[in-house]
């Protein structure tokens, strides 16, 4: 019943996902001026028709004139699809936007979804040649066995451009850098390993090929199907199959396994025993690749024995075999030299390139996604987390420079270092903060009080954060009218904890709430009678629970209007000692990469020591969310050009901080541009503390600039922001903006728990 619930839940979130706002994940957007008239006549009519007279002359003048260059098709017919099977071209058309947004979002490569509704091989292959001009690579996704092997041989040989079936390809080659830094692990060598790969489809045929080509041997390799081993002694083998047909005598799997170094799962849920895996070689090597569930789980296959290197392709396990370690990086490789194709050497180069890079020290940025103190080369991390950002940079100029050796590159790269920058600053690699914040939430959630659990958002958010385990809801609301929202919106909250403040039970929490409220404001004029009363609020009862130790964290502010909030917070949680301000902080995600804006939220005047705290608070800030800050204190002049008014207190706050926090990497005062342009300032004020440096966060002079900036970039589609996070209480009290998102409070929800972690590990320092 309760994953019944959870199912339906998950069913209408994905479904709303798709169809709200703008339908669909993904959109074509303008590159280039089209605001005036002149832009007009340069886009299209009369200008457009010079660079195509220049391409009708060079057809090569394509990747110059348009976007050839860094367009990817995604084609498929629908006939396999995920774990769907044949549901049509149309019906695949949601999986292949998916793919559009997985390699936009990694490599920056742009993609249109092309659904062929045909099955035929040889006219599915017409089509794709037909329309293949338009793009500078294709890849071929979803199609079944064996029909998607004539078609991928068929369209390389007639096309000049990178294309790859993903399907067959992308796993081969990621299983293959988790294959060769097992076995170094194990001290095995590739040629002597007795291999067993039960699966006999596309993915199959490919992983056995490419170990092949690393120096495996055909005939230490069992290939299973769903009839058993695939043999010599079979006479129903397809000219797919054939190939890989042994000689050795064994017909099942668990013959097969016995003695074998390495099991290859690319099949089906729970084939594989515990008992078959104890039959294995010593230190031997699974990977058990089916989805959503692997051919043995996890506990079952760490339990079987104490030797065992094991992978899946889930997120929730150590070594996930991940084809987004591979296909987005593989296209911007080629893309980037204009290859004529993806041969072997370059899949090979893509495969080491993987391997080697789980071998170097793990960056802060990624050991702080993942919630762990220390990751590093062994058999719990044997291929690279799908989060680290140095994959862009190490996988995508192996692949560059594979194509380039073997002679399929028409623009080959000549200076690598500044290769490597114009890929970085491609993705602005900072933009996967959430999703590291999200996965640190999870490895220790914290009691998140939702204070207006009568909002459908505020449901929703909680929802998914129990289900994603990011937090552990608490709602303050009325039970019925909360289970009529539950029920309306098919909202899965089962065996969530309600508070209903009306009906506490015999008055206990309200009496020693108040009493608390009362004993810490009473030298303000506070009675118990009037602490009694305000228990009857939300927001004063709530953050009474976190200032009780009854929760770890509190999120109001989707109907109440921040002084409303923010005043019992003061009162509750107080402020920070040696702080005389509180704050607020938006982050925002750009293509240039993650600013963090302050303060959006509290200070409407600020003087010199408020702007002093909230840079100070600032910057702890961005290194808890694992950002060295460069800070910029903005004004609408630059380095004393004006004495008086707003410049001038922004000026005397950067000197105050200068001598008092030699530090902290802050200048000012300075116009926005100045401050986002190094090379400007460089020019025009090379003395400046933060010479040379990209800044990544803006102390605004004001609220209303603050707040009109980052909200301006928001609505008009340059950004994501996360915030407003409250900066400089006592304790993780955050308060959103008047009707927030699901994501909007999801994303707070998921700070708040940091926060939390974060409070949490102050105070076992003060016990220590």
């Amino acid at each position: 019943m309760e994953n019944s619930k959870r199912n339906d839940a998950l069913r209408t979130d994905a479904l709303n996902y798709h169809k709200n706002g703008r339908p669909g994940k993904i959109q074509v957007v303008p590159t280039k001026p089209y605001s005036t008239a002149r832009d007009l006549a340069l886009a299209y009519s009369p200008g457009v028709a010079f660079p195509c007279l220049e391409i009708e002359k060079d057809l090569q003048l394509a990747y110059d004139y348009t976007a050839k260059g860094n367009l990817v098709a995604v084609i498929s017919n629908g006939t396999a699809v995920l774990g769907l099977g044949d549901i049509g071209a149309l019906a695949g058309k949601p999986v292949m936007e998916g793919k559009g947004l997985l390699f936009k979002i990694f490599a920056d490569i742009d993609v249109f979804d092309i659904e062929v509704n045909e099955k035929d091989p040889a006219k599915f292959i017409e089509v794709v040649k037909a329309i293949a001009c338009t793009f500078g690579g294709i890849n071929l996704e979803d199609i079944k066995a064996p029909e998607c092997f004539e078609i991928e041989e068929k369209l390389k040989e007639a096309l000049d451009i990178p294309l790859m079936h993903d399907d067959q390809h992308g796993t081969a080659i990621i299983s293959s850098a988790a294959l060769i830094n097992s076995l170094e692990l194990v001290g095995k060598k590739i040629e002597d390993i007795k291999i067993v790969v039960n699966g006999a489809g596309a993915a199959a045929s490919s992983c056995t090929t490419l170990y092949m080509a690393l120096g495996a041997k055909l005939e230490n390799i069992v290939m299973v199907d769903s009839k058993g081993v695939i043999s010599t002694r079979r006479t129903d083998l397809n000219s797919r199959k054939l190939p890989f047909a042994t000689s050795l005598p064994c017909n099942t799997l668990a013959e097969a396994v016995a003695g074998s170094d390495v099991f290859l799962g690319l099949s089906v849920e729970g084939c594989l025993t515990q008992d078959m895996v104890r039959s294995m070689a010593e230190n031997p090597l699974v990977f058990a690749c089916a989805n959503p569930n692997p051919e043995i789980s996890y506990a079952d296959a760490m339990a079987s024995r104490p030797d065992i290197i094991f992978a899946t392709g889930r997120s929730d396990y150590p070594n996930q075999v991940n084809n987004v370690l591979g296909f987005p990086y593989i296209f911007r490789g080629a893309l980037d030299v204009r290859s004529t194709g993806i041969n072997e050497a370059m899949k090979v180069a893509a495969v080491h390139a993987i391997a080697e890079l789980a071998k170097k020290p793990v960056p802060e940025v990624v050991t702080a996604a993942y919630n762990t103190s220390h990751l590093s080369f062994g058999s719990q991390y044997i291929i690279p987390k799908p989060l680290d950002p140095r994959l862009l940079v190490t996988v995508a100029p192996a692949v560059a420079k594979a194509a380039m050796e073997s002679g399929i590159a028409r623009k080959p790269i000549t200076d690598w270092a500044k290769y490597e920058d114009e890929l970085r600053q491609r993705m602005g690699l900072d933009n996967k903060l959430i999703r590291g914040l999200t996965e640190k939430a999870k490895e220790n959630p914290k009691r998140v009080v939702f204070a207006e659990a009568n909002h459908v958002n505020m449901l929703k958010a909680a929802s998914v954060a129990r289900s994603e385990g990011i937090c552990i809801p608490i709602l303050l609301g009325n039970e019925e009218r909360i289970e009529k929202l539950i029920n309306k919106n098919q909202i899965e909250l089962e065996g969530i904890e309600i508070v209903n403040l009306r009906h506490d039970r015999e008055n206990s929490r309200r009496k020693k709430y108040a009493k608390l409220l009362t004993e810490k404001r009473q030298r303000e004029g506070m009675t118990f009678d009037e602490a009694y009363e305000k228990m009857f609020d939300r927001n004063y009862f709530g953050m009474m629970m976190v200032e009780a130790g009854d929760a770890d964290a509190f999120i109001t502010g989707v109907y109440t209007k921040y002084e409303d909030a923010i005043i019992p917070a003061i009162e509750i949680v107080g402020m920070r000692e040696g702080l005389n301000h509180i704050a607020g902080l938006n982050i925002v995600n750009t293509k240039l990469g993650t600013f963090f804006f302050a303060d959006t939220l509290v200070n409407n005047h600020p003087s010199k020591e408020t702007l002093i705290d909230v840079a100070k608070l600032t910057y702890e800030a961005a290194l808890l969310f694992n950002t060295n800050p460069v800070m910029a204190m903005l004004s609408y002049s630059n380095f004393g050009e004006r004495t008086a008014g707003s410049p001038a207190m922004v000026h005397d706050a950067i000197k105050f901080l200068h001598t008092n926090h030699p530090d902290m990497l802050i200048d000012g005062e300075m116009q926005v541009n100045f401050a986002l342009d190094k090379d400007l300032r460089h020019e025009k004020y090379p003395f400046s503390k933060i010479d040379g440096m990209n800044v990544n966060t803006l102390i605004f002079p004001n609220l209303s600039s603050a707040n009109i900036s980052y909200k301006l970039m928001l609505e008009i589609g340059m950004s994501e922001t996360i915030g407003p996070i409250q900066m400089g209480l006592n304790k993780p009290i955050h308060i959103l903006n008047v009707e927030s998102s699901v994501r909007d409070i999801l994303n707070m929800v998921t700070v708040a728990v940091i926060d939390a972690q974060v409070e949490e590990q102050k105070l076992r320092q003060k016990l220590v």
